[in-house]
């Protein structure tokens, strides 16, 4: 049997708080310790452990509403366990919404009608109807691959008619390819593609062919594009004859026929841990917003209806440390940091998949098995578990459960110390759960919790555990008081549920929540916003969120409102709250981002371009004009980079300076006067370096004057 980890991919290419608890949770740290953890302290330092760490959470800060398919994993035709029934329960108990079918890159040569992969190995029982058995038994819905690679628009036309109209199987998602961009054309080749023409061109021009083919079939399947995530290769790397990079190529052909675009992430290559994975993560909220920005940038308005799928995430692509206790933290907290971002599906790389390189991690054998569950290999003299035993990433993805289900509000949660992650989650029923993820292997950590936006009961909180020496989600029960702290063991993860106290949050006003803001016009000091009403709503209010903390940047009593003096080229983030009569709150609008422009009148004009990119570089030439009536004699150009990971390497008929974001661009010596009305510009280059997603400045100031970009 063929080795059935996955191989070949490159390597890691305002309103105030409305209300915050003071009261102090004095249970026992014998409570939250689990089984096998050091012996308890004294009685005195278990009453009042000293807080080590705080965490805020807002309610009044929405970060978008759980889908029916948030969570998901991805299954493989070469999985002989894949259909195993252990399979379908143990995905149900974890509140699994999607399975990713047939298997990454093997969905490039798969024909579904004779279940064959010429080139690759085909487990027996793994057919299609075989595989909607296990996603009917989990309750859980398809996301099919068609055949890019080797198929036709035709073939996938007839999967659907197969699939929705033979069986009724209702299957919503459809992507178009696999990893499409790994076929050679960047001049590395995993992906099957039998294309003559291999480049994003080509793959745009077959997207709206397959869409056209299989919509006609049902109209109502949404068809998924693939697109390369901004920071990873070959992100920014434009191919002989193309006119663009991959996503900006596939993206300005096929906004109009496409649902959603899949991307993937992998925190590095075969020797990442999961530490490593953990601190990486970091960068994944700043490359899905350059995802979305891209798509703004060719969709325009159309844009909030093309979604994000992560549909493959790992700590990275092989090898070592990848069963063990710290990817199943890292699964918890990827998951929800990737939703948290605005992505409506997560899907785990992979079910089962194989053992691999092993080692030992936090005392335990890795199998070096990207699976959430076992498959029963061996490496060597070395067996992993009986099949369909849960790996640690299970159990992680399973504590997300815990959190929330499809149609609650996920909130902001901020967390002060670099080694607790925090996620928070509005629950439909007024109830918030908030989950701690304790990273550090030595150290338990104290956490006080403060709120803005609810008052927490007096009734005990639900906690729920998994720590060092549980063998799954683990309910912890006894005397807690009070919701406003509470220790983590060391490498483990707690979510605590707290109720409301009677009367307050949005269940007490009359009013409905607000639809989501829609941007109607952006200025660059400017924003016109609307929205659907709510029921019972005497006033609106906008608020704009900064981490865990909002404030009132707008109020009405319509349904519209202008924001003014806004700084160009700035990003904001905002919520709608509506407001009962009696002035008590709503639950706030999912969020909207949107970034201002620059003034068209301004006295200059700047013009960015990045000439060359290659992942984790690129080259850029900037030309500036002075539009104003009189000579400018000794400029200066300044700008903010838009993330902390992008800096000036080296450059030149320039003098460059940067600190922190911030670069200021000095004329060289000896250089002439700017001529007014724009009748001579200057120039300047420079090569940068980025570590992680690489977009353009949104201003720019000559001399300290806001440019026309």
């Amino acid at each position: 049997m063929p080795a059935l980890h996955r191989t070949g991919r490159p390597a890691g290419t305002g309103l105030r708080p409305l209300a915050r608890t003071a009261a102090v949770l004095a249970a026992a740290l014998a409570l939250l310790s689990p089984p096998g953890a050091a012996g308890p302290a004294s009685a005195a330092a278990q009453a009042a452990p000293a807080a080590d760490a705080t965490v805020r959470v807002n309610t009044q800060a929405a970060l978008g509403r759980l889908s029916d398919v948030a969570r998901g994993v991805n299954a493989a035709i070469w999985d002989s366990h894949m259909n195993d029934p252990e399979v379908a329960a143990l995905m149900k108990a974890a509140d699994v919404g999607a399975m990713r079918y047939p298997g990454g890159s093997y969905a490039d040569m798969y024909h579904w009608e004779t279940h064959t992969a010429p080139g690759g190995y085909v487990a027996p029982g793994t057919g299609f109807d075989a595989f909607m058995g296990t996603v009917r038994a989990t309750g859980a819905q398809p996301i099919l691959i068609a055949n890019y690679g080797s198929g036709t628009p035709e073939e996938a036309a007839g999967w659907v008619r197969y699939a929705n109209v033979t069986k009724d199987y209702d299957a919503k998602y459809w992507e178009i390819g696999n990893e499409i961009y790994g076929n050679g054309h960047y001049g590395s080749g995993w992906e099957h593609d039998e294309h003559e023409d291999k480049s994003p061109r080509e793959y745009a021009r077959q997207v709206r062919a397959y869409a056209t083919a299989m919509k006609a079939v049902d109209p109502t399947i949404k068809i998924g594009a693939v697109l390369t995530t901004p920071g990873h290769w070959p992100d920014g790397v434009v191919g002989e004859g193309d006119p663009g990079d991959w996503n900006h190529t596939v993206l300005s052909q096929v906004t109009d026929v496409v649902d959603f675009v899949s991307v993937h992430w992998y925190a590095g290559g075969s020797d990442t841990t999961a530490q490593d994975a953990m601190t990486r993560l970091a960068r994944l909220p700043g490359e899905l917003r350059e995802v979305r920005n891209q798509i703004d940038r060719y969709a325009g308005a159309g844009s909030p209806r093309i979604g994000i799928a992560l549909t493959e995430i790992n700590t990275n692509t092989g090898g070592a440390r990848l069963t063990a206790r710290p990817n199943g933290l890292f699964a918890a907290d990827a998951f929800m940091t990737a939703l948290e971002n605005g992505v409506f599906n997560v899907d785990w790389w992979n079910t089962h998949n194989g053992a691999g390189q092993i080692t030992t991690v936090d005392g335990e054998t890795d199998y070096g098995d990207m699976g959430m569950l076992s498959s029963g290999a061996c490496t060597g003299d070395i067996c992993e578990p009986a099949p369909n035993t849960p790996f640690h990433p299970y159990y992680g993805m399973k504590m997300t459960s815990e959190l929330g289900t499809a149609g609650d509000t996920m909130v902001a949660a901020a967390s002060a110390t670099q080694d607790v992650s925090a996620h928070a989650v509005h629950r439909r029923d007024g109830r918030l759960s908030v989950l701690l993820i304790n990273k550090n292997p030595d150290a338990a950590r104290t956490v006080d919790l403060e709120y803005a936006g609810f008052v927490p009961s007096t009734a005990a909180p639900e906690v729920s555990r998994y720590a060092r020496g549980d063998n799954d989600i683990t309910e912890v029960t006894g005397g807690a008081a009070s919701a406003s702290r509470v220790t983590v063991p060391p490498y483990a993860m707690l979510t605590v549920t707290l109720t409301p106290q009677p009367g307050t949050g949005p269940g007490a006003s009359a009013a409905g929540t607000p639809g989501p803001p829609k941007l109607e016009a952006v200025t660059d000091t400017t924003a016109r916003l609307s929205w659907e009403g709510a029921q019972g709503a005497a006033r609106y209010l906008v608020q704009e969120r900064d981490g865990a903390h909002t404030h009132l940047v707008g109020e009405t009593t319509g349904t519209s409102v202008i924001l003014r003096n806004l700084p160009p080229g700035s990003t904001h983030t905002v919520n709608v709250l509506a407001a009962d009569a009696s002035g008590r709150l709503s639950a706030p609008s999912t969020p909207l981002t949107f970034t201002t422009g620059t003034p068209s009148d301004a006295a200059c004009a700047v013009t960015y371009h990045r000439d060359t990119s290659w992942g984790n570089g690129f080259v850029a030439t900037i030309t500036v004009r002075n539009l104003s009536d009189t000579p400018i004699t000794g400029w200066t150009v300044d700008w903010d980079w838009p993330t902390g990971r992008q800096s000036v390497s080296s450059g030149w008929n320039a003098t460059f300076h940067q600190t922190g974001r911030h670069v200021r661009v000095t004329a060289p010596e000896g250089a002439g006067p700017l001529a007014p009305d724009g009748a001579s510009t200057a120039s300047f280059g420079f090569v940068g370096a980025n570590d992680g997603p690489n977009p353009d400045p949104t201003a720019f100031r000559l001399n300290g004057t806001v440019c026309s970009t």
